[in-house]
C-alpha cells in the first residue's frame, strides 16, 4: 500500500502505464464542499486528470467516477455529463451508469424535488476483465419472463429461467448518516464520505485479490480501507494535510 500526501498531478505522471486493474474516486464536484481551501477544482484540471487515469489504466481495467453536479442560479450544471463524455471522448467506454442512493438530502431546496442521489459512472479500457456481479434472489420465476424487443416483439429473458437469483439491479441504495453508517467515526471529519459498503461493493465486483486500487483523491480514506481488508493492493493520493492524516488513521486502526 502506497499513499501520497501530494497533489494528483505531480503522482499520476509517476505511475506507468497500464498499471492499474481498477479505480473508485469521488472529486470534487462544482467545488460544492470547500475542503479546507486545498485545492482548485474546474474542468480543465479534470481533464488532465482524467487523461493521466485513462493511461494508467489496464487493457479491461475500470474507472468508478463518483460525482454530482451543483445548482447555479436555479440550474443543475451537468459537469458530471461532461465528465464521462469526455472520458468516452479519450477512449473508454462508458460501461454503465449507476446511481447511488441515499437516504439524505444534503441540499434541500423549496421548488424542487429534494436530491437524494448521485451518479456512478463505470467506465471501462474495453470489455471489463472482472465483473463478480452482485447477485440477489429472483421473484421465484417458473414460466418464463420476457421483454420487448427492438421491434416490438417479445422474446424470453433468459438470464432468469428457474434461477433463484439474478444480477442486482444498477441502483444502490445505503443508509448513510453518522448513526445509520457503518462507516468508521473517524472517517466523519472529512465532509464528503460515502459508505464503506459502496467502496466494498465495488471493489468485489470490478477486481479480484491483489489487483492494484488507485484513489487519486483519496479523502477520508474509505476505497483505501475496504482495499486494505479485501486483500487488494492500493495506491492513494490526497492533497489535504488533515484528510491524508485521517485516511491515514483509518488504515492504521485496522492493522492493529
Amino acid at each position: 500500500m502506497k499513499l501520497y500526501n501530494d497533489d494528483c498531478l505531480k503522482v499520476l505522471p509517476t505511475i506507468p502505464d497500464k498499471s492499474i486493474d481498477l479505480i473508485i474516486t469521488s472529486p470534487p464536484y462544482d467545488n460544492i464542499r470547500d475542503y479546507n481551501n486545498s485545492s482548485i477544482w474546474n474542468f480543465d484540471i479534470f481533464k488532465n486528470i482524467a487523461n493521466q487515469l485513462q493511461r494508467v489504466l489496464k487493457d479491461g481495467g475500470v474507472i468508478v467516477w463518483i460525482v454530482a453536479d451543483a445548482t447555479i442560479k436555479g440550474s443543475e450544471t451537468g459537469t458530471s455529463f461532461k465528465q464521462a463524455l469526455y472520458f468516452k471522448d479519450i477512449g473508454l467506454n462508458l460501461h454503465d451508469t449507476m446511481i447511488y442512493y441515499k437516504n439524505s438530502y444534503p441540499f434541500p431546496c423549496s421548488n424542487r424535488y429534494y436530491q437524494n442521489f448521485e451518479y456512478m459512472f463505470v467506465l471501462s479500457k474495453g470489455k471489463p476483465k472482472t465483473t463478480n456481479l452482485i447477485k440477489v434472489p429472483t421473484k421465484g420465476n417458473t414460466k418464463n419472463p420476457t421483454y420487448r424487443k427492438k421491434d416490438g416483439t417479445t422474446s424470453n429473458f433468459k438470464y432468469e429461467i428457474n434461477k433463484s437469483t439474478r444480477n442486482a439491479d444498477n441502483v444502490w441504495k445505503y443508509e448513510v448518516g453518522y448513526q445509520k453508517s457503518t462507516t468508521d467515526k473517524i472517517a466523519y471529519k472529512h465532509p464528503a464520505i460515502f459508505p464503506d459498503k459502496l467502496a466494498k461493493d465495488h471493489i468485489i465486483t470490478w477486481s479480484n485479490e491483489n489487483d492494484l486500487i488507485l484513489d487519486p483523491m483519496m479523502g477520508s480514506g474509505t476505497v483505501a480501507k475496504m482495499s486494505r481488508l479485501l486483500n487488494r493492493n492500493f495506491i492513494g493520493i490526497e492533497l489535504d494535510q488533515n484528510y491524508f492524516n485521517i485516511a491515514k488513521q483509518r488504515i492504521e486502526s485496522i492493522l492493529l
